[in-house]
């Protein structure tokens, strides 16, 4: 059953700026006065030209660095910093190389003081993420998929209302990649917490969305947000899915000619 729409994990971006000082030459305008809401339970794929400010935007959200101006808040509270309400997941599995995995997914409780309270549930996000058994491996034994699995796992364990994820699945091969997107989804849809996640593919947005935010080269604004009216589980071959990545592809400006198309085909 898909999330459904609820009560928590309700992000408000209004009127957000972000400027990054260079050292030697002009200052980086990364995001100018963006707006956008993400509703509770959605998944929200953040797409657009490289250097647009998606991955700031999902930054901000995270707490990991503040806005020049403007407001971000979730569930009506300003966002300040980071938050175990807000789990983050980059492109990099980010584990600590000398814990075993069940360190590392059990880092977050013990960084909050809760481990004693919560260890319980540790075995339950081993199953979520398919690495039972892998309790005792390390960072160096596993292979990328299961990697970044650990690595959600630590994200989810704090039970966040929201998860933020950074081309997650950027390194991966393409059949351990199109695996993970169904892996994702499955968490998406067993736990219901608002889903934004940074990517480039094309094919990857439309095939997990909800709703897909398309961002303008830097300075970044919103150049089109789309609903995703494709039913689940979606083929990459559907129609529908193949119209609605034309369209996509058109308000990037990639579509052209028959060849930009025909890389994404």
């Amino acid at each position: 059953m898909v999330a459904t729409q609820g009560k928590y994990g309700n992000i408000q971006v209004r009127n957000v700026r972000k400027t990054f000082i260079q050292a030697e030459g002009p200052d980086v305008v990364a995001l100018n006065d963006i707006s956008l809401d993400f509703n509770s339970g959605e998944f929200v794929s953040l797409i657009g030209p490289s250097g647009c400010g998606k991955s700031t935007l999902l930054r901000l959200i995270a707490g990991l660095i503040p806005p020049d101006w403007g407001r971000l808040s979730l569930d009506n509270s300003d966002i300040t910093g980071p938050g175990h309400e807000r789990g983050l997941v980059f492109q990099d599995p980010t584990l600590f190389p000398w814990k075993n995995i069940y360190e590392n997914i059990a880092f977050g409780l013990r960084a909050r003081k809760v481990y004693r309270e919560e260890k319980h549930t540790i075995p339950e996000f081993f199953h979520l993420v398919g690495l039972e058994g892998f309790e005792k491996s390390y960072p160096h034994q596993l292979s990328g998929g299961m990697a970044q699995r650990a690595a959600l796992a630590r994200a989810l364990v704090s039970n966040p209302k929201v998860l933020l994820l950074d081309e997650p699945l950027g390194a991966l091969d393409a059949f351990t990649r199109m695996n993970m997107q169904d892996e994702i989804l499955k968490i998406w849809e067993r736990r219901g917490m608002t889903t934004v996640m940074v990517t480039h593919d094309v094919d990857e947005a439309i095939y997990m969305a909800t709703r897909i935010v398309v961002m303008s080269a830097r300075p970044a604004k919103i150049e089109k947000v789309i609903n995703v009216e494709i039913g689940r589980p979606r083929r990459r071959d559907d129609p529908d899915f193949l119209d609605l990545r034309a369209k996509i592809l058109q308000i990037l400006h990639f579509a052209g000619s028959r060849n930009d198309l025909q890389y994404y085909l």
